[in-house]
């Protein structure tokens, strides 16, 4: 048992009200307000859900086992502070820094981390017998060694040396600078890593299955044994289908719909990427066969689709605002993150009588935003609709499990 004494301070609740009540205070230029100093304060297991500590001093405090979740942290400054085990869901950590934490067991699945400093630091803490010593923190039995960060948003961060056999599926890691970082059997698949830099990175065995590498020079990167199914490139300036470019198809397509089968050719299709066409915005592209399509990230406002296949499409960021999406078969489809506000999902008529329903069944809907869309009886069977916006979306006599 170390002899040495612990910098930690306890902090009774009523205490760490009154610092809460005055930060917020502070937070909105009120009288009496005072920015909250917990450096070094021991907040373990401690309930703050949605807190706001924006700005807040945390340095070195104790935080494992805590409840942050949905809690803002913007530019707070958490240099050396214990992380472990704490509930950081869906947390505004932007521009925080968070130097030298300590993130095992930790879950940041969906939380923003943009521009956020997770860069190595260490604390010196002045010793009477020594002169100096590190503050470290103490490996505990049976505790995780990797965080969570699945869907967490880590645009432009700055990555630590060692985020070894670190979660962050469906992560988004655009611009994150990660040059240099050891992120062996890192599990990366779906996440965005359009634009990150690379450099000298040890990704030797991590999973990156659907993940993006558009503008990704992985050519320094160690990439030995890692599973790269169906990771997203940059698109080809021009895609052939059968021997005609894709856009030809799509325009033989539309004149179909528009003269009502009179001229044109129905088009169909199989696992085309679609962004060679930049965007789709407001074209006629009902009825299309398109299983396993490509559309991440494309503009599709206003797209007319009502009674198309796109089973197994990824349309992970794609604005599908107000887009006409009435009977569209969308099993297995990817959507995490798309704009569906507005978005037409209820049945499409067919004949009198009969209606052919939207379906996304296991669809993955995950961060997805639908408010105000129009998903009457819409499938969505095993989808899955994490921190998925559904305010004012009428979802009248859709399946959903109970």
């Amino acid at each position: 048992m170390s002899s040495q004494p612990s910098l930690l301070r306890a902090l009774e609740h009523a205490s760490l009200k009154q610092t809460l009540e005055a930060h917020a205070r502070f937070l909105s230029g009120r009288p009496g307000g005072r920015r909250a100093n917990l450096a070094h304060a021991d907040l373990s297991n401690v309930m703050l859900e949605g807190v706001d500590l924006s700005e807040a001093e945390l340095t070195g405090a104790r935080l494992n086992g805590a409840c942050l979740m949905g809690g803002d942290l913007s530019r707070a400054v958490l240099f050396g502070a214990d992380l472990r085990d704490t509930d950081l869901r869906a947390a505004n950590l932007t521009k925080a820094d968070l130097r030298g934490v300590c993130l095992r067991g930790a879950n940041l699945s969906h939380a923003n981390l943009m521009g956020a400093d997770l860069r190595e630091g260490r604390i010196a803490v002045q010793d009477q017998a020594q002169g100096f010593r590190i503050l470290t923190h103490e490996r505990r039995p049976g505790e995780l060694d990797y965080a969570v960060v699945a869907g967490a948003n880590l645009e432009g961060v700055q990555a630590p040396d060692e985020t070894r056999r670190a979660d962050l599926t469906d992560a988004v890691l655009s611009g994150a600078q990660l040059g240099g970082a050891r992120m062996v059997r890192a599990v990366l698949d779906g996440a965005d890593l359009s634009g990150a830099e690379v450099f000298n990175a040890d990704l030797s065995g991590a999973s990156l299955k659907r993940a993006v590498l558009t503008h990704v020079d992985t050519s320094s990167a160690n990439l030995d044994k890692a599973d790269l199914t169906d990771a997203l490139r940059a698109p080809p300036p021009v895609v052939y289908i059968d021997d005609l470019p894709l856009h030809e198809i799509l325009a033989d397509h539309e004149r179909f719909c528009t003269s009502g089968g009179a001229g044109g050719k129905p088009a169909r299709i199989s696992r085309a990427d679609f962004r060679c066409l930049r965007q789709l915005r407001g074209r006629m592209m009902t009825g299309i066969h398109a299983p396993g399509a490509v559309l991440f990230g494309m503009d599709l406002e206003g797209v007319e689709l009502q009674g198309s296949d796109l089973t197994g499409a990824d349309l992970r960021g794609a604005n599908l605002r107000g887009a006409d999406l009435r009977g569209v078969k969308l099993v297995d489809a990817r959507l995490d993150r798309a704009d569906l506000r507005g978005a037409n999902l209820g049945p499409l008529l067919i004949a009198e009588g009969r209606q052919l329903r939207a379906n996304l069944t296991r669809a993955v809907l995950r961060q997805a935003d639908l408010r105000g869309a129009k998903a009457n009886h819409v499938r969505l069977l095993e989808a899955d609709l994490s921190g998925a916006k559904l305010d004012g979306a009428d979802l009248l006599g859709a399946e959903m499990e109970l």
